[in-house]
């Protein structure tokens, strides 16, 4: 992406922990204008911040705010959270898809995608085959520049929902850190969040993925 301008994001999944660290990563960075973080419930109010409240179910299809420089999505859930698999894969294939489809035909060039380590379309993992999926099917929607970011176990200080599986494997890799492979170590969301804006930012043509030993943490 050349920078010769003030560029303008849009940001899916703001109010998550990787989302809501890539909004605040990219109103202050100096080469971005603006973000346009669409939400269910607002974000706090700022500067160079366009925050329209919507229903990922229903999407505003003619939204002029969906042709930007490029797309950052942290949109997803968990099964627990989700309740169910159709509800899990209707956060995290298909909203994710349908607001890719109207970025790209409003002609926004780039899109990323925080993604999954193992992600794959043909995975026995419900949750690793979806996300596959989720990128198979972004692939065949024509953005010049398509990343994939994929993080293995996401470390990002204390949720306000409770994931006591999901803590306990924090509180083991943590301490196992020195003899875990780099591929499988956790990762900060703050580590993701600034691999996700570094990709946007310099998108170079055609589908990257970046694994997860390879997002500087």
């Amino acid at each position: 992406m050349t920078a010769s301008r003030p560029l303008t994001l849009l940001i899916l999944g703001g109010t998550g922990l990787v989302g809501g660290q890539l909004v605040e990563a990219a109103l202050n960075h100096p080469l971005v204008d603006t973000v346009v973080a669409p939400t269910r419930r607002p974000l706090r109010a700022r500067a160079g911040l366009l925050n329209p409240q919507v229903d990922y179910a229903h999407l505003p299809e003619q939204a002029l705010w969906w042709r930007t420089d490029a797309v950052l999505c942290a949109l997803g859930t968990t099964l627990k959270l989700a309740g169910s698999q159709a509800a899990f894969r209707e956060v995290d294939y298909h909203y994710v898809l349908d607001a890719a489809r109207l970025a790209r035909q409003a002609g926004t060039p780039t899109f990323v995608l925080n993604s999954s380590l193992g992600a794959d379309a043909n995975a026995r993992s419900f949750y690793l085959r979806t996300k596959g999926e989720t990128e198979r099917d972004l692939a065949r929607l024509g953005f010049q520049s398509l990343s994939y970011v994929r993080p293995s176990l996401l470390d990002g200080g204390v949720r306000p929902d409770a994931r006591p599986a999901e803590a306990a494997g924090l509180w083991l890799a943590r301490r196992l850190k020195g003899v875990i492979p780099p591929r499988y170590r956790a990762v900060s969301t703050q580590a993701v969040a600034e691999c996700m804006l570094a990709q946007a930012l310099g998108a170079k043509p055609g589908i990257v993925a970046v694994e997860s030993n390879d997002i500087i943490r």
